[in-house]
């Protein structure tokens, strides 16, 4: 195992993730290293929540966008390789937005919970808590996936076979799996 000494100026950061509008509340809490950047928050993001980082993203903090530029799509942002985590979000119980899917636009509220110490052989990031699934990508956004829970509810349904076959026999909405999340996170560093 890889013992992680802590850096005596860093920090780690508790952040609860939310995605806006869910019913009941899809969130994550996690734990990652106050320097790192927007850029591996995203990658880290897309792990803990389950997205397959197939499409669009930005952050928004304090008005400024953050991202990667996309001209073709009239994006111009803030690059968010060298946008330090500490330094847009220095203290705790700040909040902003990471969207990602531009087109479905599914909203995640990230909260800087707590600064804590780093603890010596703790793997950083890492996953403490989440509640229920991530939805299906290229369900239509938060609305889109209240449907598509809505049919699964019903077998009766006339859309309920092609539904429970696009979003995988297996797929349980109640269900999130931490220990699956943190070994995925293990990958980054």
């Amino acid at each position: 195992m890889n013992q992680t000494k802590p850096n005596e100026h860093e920090s780690i950061y508790q952040i609860k993730v939310t995605i806006k509008e869910s019913e009941p509340l899809i969130w994550r809490e996690i734990q990652v290293r106050s320097h790192i950047t927007l850029y591996k928050l995203q990658r880290i993001l897309q792990v803990v929540m389950g997205w397959g980082n197939t499409h669009l993203h930005q952050f928004t903090i304090d008005g400024t966008c953050y991202g990667q530029s996309h001209p073709e799509y009239g994006l111009e942002m803030k690059t968010e390789r060298r946008a330090r985590l500490d330094e847009l979000v220095p203290e705790e119980n700040a909040s902003f937005i990471y969207e990602y899917n531009l087109d479905d636009s599914w909203l995640h509220e990230i909260t800087v919970e707590k600064i804590l110490e780093p603890t010596t052989g703790v793997h950083y990031p890492r996953c403490v808590a989440g509640d229920r699934a991530c939805p299906p990508e290229e369900c239509g956004g938060i609305r889109g996936y209240a449907e598509v829970l809505e049919i699964l509810k019903n077998p009766e349904d006339p859309d309920y076979a092609e539904t429970r076959e696009w979003v995988k026999e297996d797929f349980d909405p109640e269900v999130f799996e931490l220990d699956e999340v943190n070994r995925h996170l293990k990958s980054i560093r």
